[in-house]
């Protein structure tokens, strides 16, 4: 089932449950590195929201950017290692017949696999929507990257609600297990980074399922920042980003209404020549992270 690579091993802790859910006994976290240059060091507001990370910015590249970010011990990026983060990767069909797209995200992931690794000897967990059930776990250097991406031929719809149910579910049920023991539930459950890439517009509900998952967090009391889940869209599709600022809009409402703020959506600037670049992401993911964990007092 799926394909294999010499490198990379799929773990036996991972398994498809009936009804598409796959178990996991654990994430495995992303720690990152990016220079400031990508994003203003002053918040930019979503709406009326002053925490909202900017827009991402692709930068050009005349070359493709495959190697490694900086890793510096000193990084203020280095609290990031108290996270588990996982990449969610589009392979519908037109991430193959539109040029650039599928390149462009494993250049990213090729990128950021080894920075992981300077803090999470486990490496990084790589989902897709539709290639298989099981992740790809244990990834660590930019060539496993290249050898996943190389393997797969991108096919089919975009149902990314079911495939965030799947990484969800199993890691809900560990954080209300620890809440009904009376545990805080991020102290024993390492709180979850989802990295969702894609290219256009949903073939499922995503919103519900993210609703759901908020609800239930809510309800244990678990901290703002236990779970995070950021869209990037790759590509300059105008309907793709409409669809995703409506997401984000409607998940934002029901903020409003008192449910946790766990997702963000970063629209694409297109401009001739430019690209996706692992900078990019990790520096709006870092953003999110902080504001979720600025909120904390309000928590405590």
């Amino acid at each position: 089932m799926g394909h294999s690579h010499s490198r990379i091993r799929d773990d036996p802790r991972h398994s498809h449950q009936p009804g598409g859910s796959v178990r996991s006994d654990r994430h495995r976290s992303l720690t990152v590195y990016t220079s400031a240059k990508h994003v203003s060091a002053t918040p930019q507001a979503r709406g009326n929201d002053p925490w909202a990370p900017p827009p991402y910015t692709e930068q050009t590249v005349a070359t493709p950017v495959v190697s490694p970010l900086p890793a510096d011990d000193d990084s203020p990026y280095a609290f990031l290692g108290i996270f588990d983060t996982v990449f969610l990767v589009d392979d519908s069909s037109s991430m193959r017949y539109v040029l650039g797209r599928w390149s462009d995200a494993e250049k990213a992931i090729a990128a950021i696999a080894p920075v992981c690794t300077k803090y999470d000897q486990d490496g990084i967990d790589i989902y897709f929507l539709n290639h298989r059930a099981e992740p790809y776990t244990n990834v660590k250097d930019p060539d496993d990257v290249r050898g996943i991406f190389h393997s797969i031929q991108p096919r089919g719809c975009t149902f990314v609600g079911k495939r965030l149910q799947d990484i969800l579910i199993p890691y809900l049920c560990r954080v209300e297990a620890a809440a009904s023991r009376g545990q805080n539930p991020s102290s024993s459950v390492k709180p979850l980074n989802i990295i969702v890439i894609t290219d256009g517009e949903f073939s499922d509900d995503a919103g519900s399922i993210i609703t759901q998952a908020a609800q239930r967090l809510d309800a244990c009391n678990a901290v703002p920042w236990q779970v995070g889940i950021q869209f990037f869209q790759i590509g300059d599709d105008k309907d793709a980003q409409r669809y995703l600022q409506e997401l984000d809009d409607e998940l934002c409402s029901k903020k409003q209404n008192g449910m946790r703020d766990m997702v963000d959506t970063v629209p694409w600037k297109s401009n001739a020549g430019k690209t996706l670049e692992a900078e990019g992401i990790l520096k709006c993911v870092l953003g999110a992270v902080n504001r979720r964990y600025d909120k904390r007092s309000a928590f405590s």
